[in-house]
């Protein structure tokens, strides 16, 4: 079955790219805002910010780099107090000052309550953990909460929308690094196929069999954990990749940690060897096609 479009309604608040922004999402319930730090106190109006729901903390470590996201819930209190109170207890916490903005998801119809927030709290704590993209910053495990099959289907339905909006808005912090491209250009037009690529060689200047796997994303190209890569650097390396080399995850014997994403199949490959390379003919397939061929042939079919 073919895959549907979605319509999104994104409202830029503030009349930019990088201020406000409110979305929504043709037959959903749902409100998503993208909210800066630093406009907090442009949302004190807004009567929707005050009821329950679910918000992330986005920021990046200043000593890794890495991504980092803290989710919570909040629930609407007698004195009309909800996520946006909790958002400006999180702005004077010294404990949390890495934030730079906000995604906050609540309904139109301010139908959360204690129940559904703790549910979608858990939901999205666990899913971003799975995905590997951020450093989760919680520091205990929500609680799921008891909820009928009836409203687990209800609130499943709102995640799957809500991914879809995360994504809009910048973040994925729901999405695998290694969620792989579907391929046409394999054996049959109409038949698809996870494009896998694979590199093996004898090194030079170590004597190890070099043996790595990458996937094409829709990103670029993720050098897979488990690949056996060159522990030594040519003298031309370029300094990106020597750089990334430094700070991933490979063990004593060579062996990546973790995988690693680059936006071109040369610089995935050169990550591999520790040199130059071109990653259009390095990369091959299972039977042997090097990636330039597989990549001529979508164009010709």
């Amino acid at each position: 079955m073919a895959t549907r479009g979605k319509s999104i309604n994104l409202f830029l608040m503030d009349g930019n790219a990088s201020g406000r922004m409110k979305c929504t999402l043709a037959n959903w319930t749902g409100i998503a805002y993208k909210i800066p730090r630093t406009e907090l106190d442009k949302c004190k109006e807004r009567d929707d910010l005050k009821q329950s729901g679910v918000y992330f903390l986005f920021g990046t470590s200043e000593q890794t780099g890495d991504n980092m996201v803290y989710i919570g819930q909040a629930g609407a209190r007698k004195n009309g107090e909800g996520i946006l109170y909790r958002l400006y207890e999180h702005k004077r916490n010294p404990d949390k000052d890495y934030w730079t903005e906000s995604v906050v998801f609540t309904t139109s119809n301010n139908s959360f309550g204690p129940t559904e927030i703790s549910y979608l709290e858990n939901r999205f704590c666990n899913i971003a953990n799975e995905a590997k993209r951020y450093i989760v910053k919680n520091g205990n495990d929500p609680t799921p909460g008891n909820i009928t099959e009836e409203k687990e289907s209800e609130l499943e339905e709102f995640i799957d929308y809500a991914k879809i909006i995360m994504g809009t808005l910048g973040h994925k912090v729901f999405e695998p690094l290694d969620e792989v491209v579907k391929m046409t250009a394999t054996i049959e037009p109409d038949e698809h196929k996870e494009l896998v690529l694979c590199m093996k060689r004898k090194s030079r200047k170590s004597g190890h069999i070099i043996e790595a796997s990458c996937k094409q994303t829709n990103e670029g190209f993720v050098v897979m954990a488990g690949s056996h890569i060159e522990t030594i650097d040519s003298e031309s390396i370029p300094s990106a990749i020597k750089k990334t080399r430094e700070t991933s995850k490979i063990d004593a014997n060579g062996i990546l940690q973790e995988n690693v994403l680059f936006r071109s199949p040369s610089y995935a490959a050169a990550f591999v060897i520790g040199g130059h390379a071109n990653g259009l003919i390095e990369w091959k397939s299972a039977d042997g096609k090097t990636l330039k061929e597989i990549e001529e042939s979508s164009y010709t079919k």
